[in-house]
């Protein structure tokens, strides 16, 4: 990064993210080498004031107005509700920024391309290959796995899945949380698979509700058998059963997540 060497050029830098224009209601400064410091002024920009705590939440910065939800209606006629005041930045091919709305309504007009309705979503984000193959394809048209988790902040679904992003932008789905959802996985388990199964799978399930469906990516299987059985395949293999076996089992209960409710 070039180093700021001037007041002159710092308020220049300053004075153009105040510039306004539609759909922009806020800007972000990275100043990653601290120049404000530098560049106190208080005869330019008066004494620093503290900011008022909210009548609301009585908190400083607001917590309400932080929480501040906005309607999005896209093609399809529906609403969706997106985190109105959320820091996030989207950019177009060309590198100018959008905001989170155009990016959702970019998304929409593009996700027919990659499935025509919810059963082919659910059908193609249940198995590992094809989930994969899906991520791909989208991150190829810029909707990539940083994109998607920014709109996962947006439509306020942290504790859900890259899934519900989809679902909801499509859809207009209401996010799962991921413990619902592994909640409503593990009575199928219970069903269709043995015990030293039901207690893989149960481990498998934490670790996707603590971090995210990349969990249950075909690479992930191995390191959780390794953590799993203490870095001994022989006792993964002993309990679960051949390793084609133990992919299957992997690969085959991941349908029970995103089955319809």
């Amino acid at each position: 990064m070039r180093p700021i060497n001037s007041m002159i050029e710092f308020k220049q830098i300053i004075g153009r993210g105040t510039r306004l224009f539609d759909g922009k209601d806020y800007f972000t400064i990275y100043d990653f080498v601290k120049a404000h410091h530098h560049f106190n002024d208080p005869e330019w920009d008066g004494e620093p004031v503290e900011p008022e705590s909210c009548p609301k939440c009585g908190k400083r910065p607001c917590e309400c107005q932080r929480r501040k939800k906005a309607k999005v209606k896209l093609a399809d006629g529906k609403e969706r509700t997106i985190q109105h005041m959320m820091m996030t930045t989207f950019w177009h091919p060309d590198g100018t920024p959008m905001s989170a709305q155009q990016f959702m309504e970019m998304l929409f007009g593009r996700l027919p391309d990659f499935f025509q309705s919810e059963e082919e979503l659910r059908k193609l984000w249940s198995a590992p290959d094809t989930r994969a193959k899906l991520l791909q394809g989208l991150a190829e048209k810029g909707f990539g796995h940083d994109q998607l988790a920014e709109m996962q902040k947006i439509i306020d679904a942290e504790k859900s899945d890259l899934f519900d992003v989809l679902a909801h932008v499509a859809y207009a789905l209401p996010p799962v949380t991921r413990a619902v959802r592994a909640d409503g996985a593990r009575v199928h388990i219970n069903s269709n698979f043995n015990a030293k199964q039901q207690a893989f799978l149960d481990f498998v399930l934490s670790h996707y509700v603590s971090v995210g469906v990349e969990e249950l990516n075909q690479d992930k299987l191995r390191p959780l058998l390794l953590i799993k059985y203490h870095n001994s395949i022989q006792d993964a293999v002993a309990d679960l059963g051949q390793p084609e076996q133990i992919g299957q089992v992997f690969a085959g209960f991941q349908k029970y997540l995103y089955a319809a409710a």
